[in-house]
């Protein structure tokens, strides 16, 4: 059988999308799914994202890393689910959908998807990191020769590290640019190496940082490797609630899969 595919990317974070509402698509094939986000033998991506019916939100958003596995939300592809659903004339300008974490509202603004996240109730200040979870788990750590960082080794020893272990954590490294301006680089479990960017990480790292007091603002702009991306947010107690994460979403090319 064959599958037409789409590639989308979020700042450079790029996934394979399949329109798998005929439920065509072998979803218990680990190894067909690492295939096709393999750079040389595949299409190439950082994870690979079905599209499905929901009874009743407009859809459903299955996820997959690019090891094969299904895995906890991805902010980035929820954008780009948004916009391959609305190519497929299923949603307009708002999209309401089903992800692994639970109910995602979104806003289309043109190549500007604006995502709804879920709430943040906890955030675990350590002596020199932070860790909380927005839709998947993040280690937040300052870093001052951010450039120069080798992302890879120096994230790798983090999550597969004490207390994250055998489950892992993915690995944001934060340098400040002003008030409500941050530099990220991660290291995502799943892909095991450094992205050009991370939804949840930069909501996580937005988060932190208003927590430990680096910033007042509820409006954070965070530059990535592959763009800018925002995100907003408002604080009640020691908790985060409306949390919006912002940024371009395009598709780039679509193909065959035999």
């Amino acid at each position: 059988m064959t599958h037409t595919f789409y590639k989308y990317q979020g700042t450079g974070n790029d996934f394979v999308m399949l329109d798998n509402r005929l439920k065509t698509f072998d979803k218990k094939d680990a190894k067909q799914v690492a295939f096709l986000c393999d750079r040389r033998f595949g299409v190439g991506a950082d994870g690979l994202i079905l599209l499905e019916n929901h009874p009743t939100a407009d859809f459903k958003m299955v996820y997959y890393n690019a090891d094969g596995n299904e895995s906890t939300m991805c902010g980035n592809g929820g954008r780009c689910l948004v916009a391959f659903a609305k190519f497929l004339n299923i949603v307009k300008d708002h999209a309401t959908f089903e992800a692994i974490d639970g109910m995602h509202d979104a806003i289309i603004e043109g190549d500007i998807i604006k995502l709804h996240m879920q709430d943040v109730s906890e955030v675990e200040k350590h002596t020199n990191h932070i860790f909380l979870n927005t839709g998947s788990p993040h280690h937040v750590q300052k870093e001052a020769n951010l450039k120069e960082l080798d992302i890879k080794t120096e994230g790798a020893k983090i999550r597969y590290g004490s207390p994250y272990n055998e489950a892992g954590t993915n690995v944001n490294f934060v340098s400040k640019i002003d008030e409500d301006t941050f530099a990220v680089r991660t290291y995502e479990r799943g892909v095991e190496d450094e992205t050009l960017s991370c939804g949840t990480g930069v909501t996580a790292v937005a988060l932190a940082m208003h927590y430990i007091g680096e910033t007042e603002k509820n409006v954070i702009t965070l530059q990535v490797e592959g763009g800018t991306l925002q995100v907003s947010f408002n604080k009640k107690g020691n908790a985060y609630h409306d949390i919006w994460l912002i940024g371009p979403a395009k598709q780039v090319f679509k193909g065959i899969l035999s």
